[in-house]
């Protein structure tokens, strides 16, 4: 077996009838549903070309087979772009399918197809820098969990859904010599790398472990062993995906090396040899880590996730949470979605799937759109060319937007964010299935509800996004140049907004009250950010080296030292593009804003094409 299953924590018997309150707010719930109704028209058969499209603009623009790897990513976020690459073969081999009737020059076409991206990413197996990301932050780390658990999802479903489609090709004149037997029983090759992608999942989640402290802020994930005590929401938020996504994915590990942190006790004969599919210390990691989380006072007025927290006077005798860096970022808002989705399917608690859908709900808000009428929250048919509407908090006008985006200046972790929340909002709606089909869910005040209502309820809700994702991706789509590759600003591909015309108003840009935009502009040289942390960790190659310098940043707080490896390039600013379109500004056009654009028509094409 490719996934060996383990018992769930909760089992029962009993079948409830008990309705399920619904996930969506009410004055949205009580209206028709009218998903189509002014709407651009984006066909179903142009959509999954557009997909296809931006994955092979992707892999041919950016990623170098000689190397295995996209060489102008840097560390994590070409971990990010391998988990899109596996996303995107899902949706791929499900896509497909539909064109395979029975011919054996289609299915040739279609595993050929699935073969080549597929081989791409064995390739980068080797090409990541995993000795690097051993030694790097805590987030860094947890990215490669998610990397490869990813890519063993995707195993998993294109093999157990088997390849031929269930065809009768050949049957008729099939040999029945034992040799000819064999190849047709032959597994998938894929599954040939189950257990190299297992390993790494598993030494860099163990790694990233390490990072849990309880001595300060009564627990929580730390960022970065070199720097000051920092427990920001990322960090925290892929601990807890990868823990249940280690819990629920992971299908077991028999190899020892290079670390050996959980070897059973030698002494003990009747210890297993190997580690265990279904351990449940992954799912008590992530119900603990999202216990602390939704209890650390994160979130702003508008539920949205700021960055995380500081300890002030530091280092003395206070170890509580106290000072908050209130920036926002939209990867932050994300990555949690796949713990909602896992947690509730994996407990029986209906608890964590209506917070991921009040939490998409916070954010669709946040970026200007009015989730009742389907539409914009601002009038935009009347702005003047180059005019921005108000900014809502995490966007304008209905589009996902960074902070950086209008100057122009984003980073390249910045350029990786967007992409990252469509990434892990399609795994969040995807058609709600329990892990053992008895599981008993509960609702509020425990009342119990039946998967049949869980499953239409979660359904609904997410079809009700399909305007705003679709309103989206036909910005997202605008942003492309001649050769296809998607710029980093969406907003642009909705608004007549040149670099000559563009318009900065007070109410454009956020407030910056008690935000530190580090993701931009780098780590502040200043006590708060660079001092003692209470566990340092040597940095690889960097022995006798003051921790502090290898971070130091210059006036500007531009990344330098260790960061450096972090950025492949400063950024220019606003009017540095080489046209008058905005997203040549800056870093321009990278295979970060690219994943951004097939994460986001991903995310459309899975919601219009899920079953009932």
């Amino acid at each position: 077996m490719l996934i060996r299953w383990a018992s769930p924590i909760i089992l029962a018997t009993a079948v409830v009838a008990t309705p399920l309150r619904s996930f969506l707010p009410r004055d949205v719930s009580d209206k028709p549903r009218n998903i189509s109704e002014a709407q651009p028209t984006y066909s179903n058969e142009l959509l999954f070309e557009d997909t296809l499209e931006a994955l092979r603009v992707m892999q041919d623009a950016y990623f170098e087979p000689w190397v295995g790897t996209w060489p102008k990513s840097i560390d994590w976020t070409a971990a990010v772009m391998g988990s899109h690459i596996a996303g995107a073969l899902v949706s791929l081999s499900r896509g497909l399918q539909e064109t395979y009737q029975g011919s054996l020059e289609s299915y040739r076409a279609k595993e050929n197809l699935i073969s080549f991206y597929f081989s791409q990413l064995v390739g980068f197996y080797f090409g990541q820098n995993a000795l690097s990301l051993r030694h790097q932050a805590y987030d860094d780390m947890l990215w490669v969990v998610l990397n490869w658990l990813d890519t063993i999802q995707f195993i998993s479903e294109y093999t157990s859904t088997d390849p031929l489609g269930n065809s009768d090709i050949g049957q008729e004149t099939q040999p029945s010599h034992p040799a000819t037997q064999n190849v047709h029983n032959q597994s998938w090759h894929g599954t040939l790398w189950v257990p190299a992608f297992a390993h790494r999942a598993r030494i860099f989640w163990e790694l990233a472990s390490k990072g849990w402290d309880e001595t300060l802020c009564g627990g929580g994930m730390f960022w970065n062993p070199r720097l000051g005590p920092y427990k920001n929401a990322i960090t925290n938020e892929l601990f807890i995906s990868a823990s249940i996504s280690m819990y629920k994915y992971f299908p077991g590990d028999v190899n020892a090396s290079p670390y050996d942190f959980s070897r059973p006790n030698e002494a003990d004969p009747s210890s297993s040899s190997d580690w265990q599919p279904h351990d449940p210390k992954y799912l008590a990691a992530a119900v603990k880590g999202y216990n602390w989380l939704m209890a650390s006072n994160m979130t702003n007025k508008q539920g949205l996730f700021t960055d995380g927290f500081h300890m002030s006077n530091w280092p003395g005798n206070n170890s509580k949470c106290d000072r908050r860096d209130e920036q926002v970022y939209t990867y932050n808002q994300g990555v949690l979605l796949t713990s909602h989705l896992e947690l509730s399917r994996t407990t029986g608690n209906l608890r964590y799937l209506r917070q991921g859908h009040k939490l998409i709900q916070d954010v669709i808000r946040a970026t200007g759109w009015d989730l009742s009428d389907d539409e914009p929250a601002d009038d935009i048919d009347d702005l003047s060319p180059g005019q921005l509407p108000p900014w809502h908090g995490l966007g304008r006008a209905g589009i996902l937007e960074e902070i950086c985006d209008p100057l122009g200046v984003c980073s390249q972790n910045s350029h990786t964010f967007k992409g990252i929340w469509m990434h892990h909002f399609t795994t969040f709606c995807a058609p709600f299935t329990p892990l053992i089909t008895n599981t008993l869910f509960v609702d509020d005040h425990d009342q119990d509800v039946s998967v049949k209502d869980i499953r239409s309820s979660h359904r609904e809700a997410c079809q009700k996004y399909i305007p705003w994702i679709r309103h989206n991706a036909l910005a997202a789509r605008r942003t492309r140049d001649s050769e296809g590759k998607f710029g980093m600003w969406w907003t642009v591909g909705l608004l007549n907004i040149t670099i000559g015309n563009l318009q900065i108003q007070p109410d454009s840009l956020p407030s910056t009250e008690g935000a530190v935009d580090y993701r931009t502009y780098g780590i502040p040289n200043d006590p708060m950010w660079m001092g003692p942390h209470p566990n340092p960790l040597p940095l690889a190659g960097t022995e006798g080296r003051d921790r502090t310098g290898v971070y130091a940043a210059n006036s500007a707080q531009q990344p330098l030292g260790i960061l450096s490896r972090r950025e492949t390039a400063p950024d220019a600013g606003i009017g540095a593009g080489s046209s008058s379109d905005p997203n040549t500004r800056g870093r321009g056009r990278t295979v970060e804003t690219q994943g951004g654009g097939l994460a986001v028509l991903r995310a459309l094409w899975e919601l219009l094409n899920q079953g009932e």
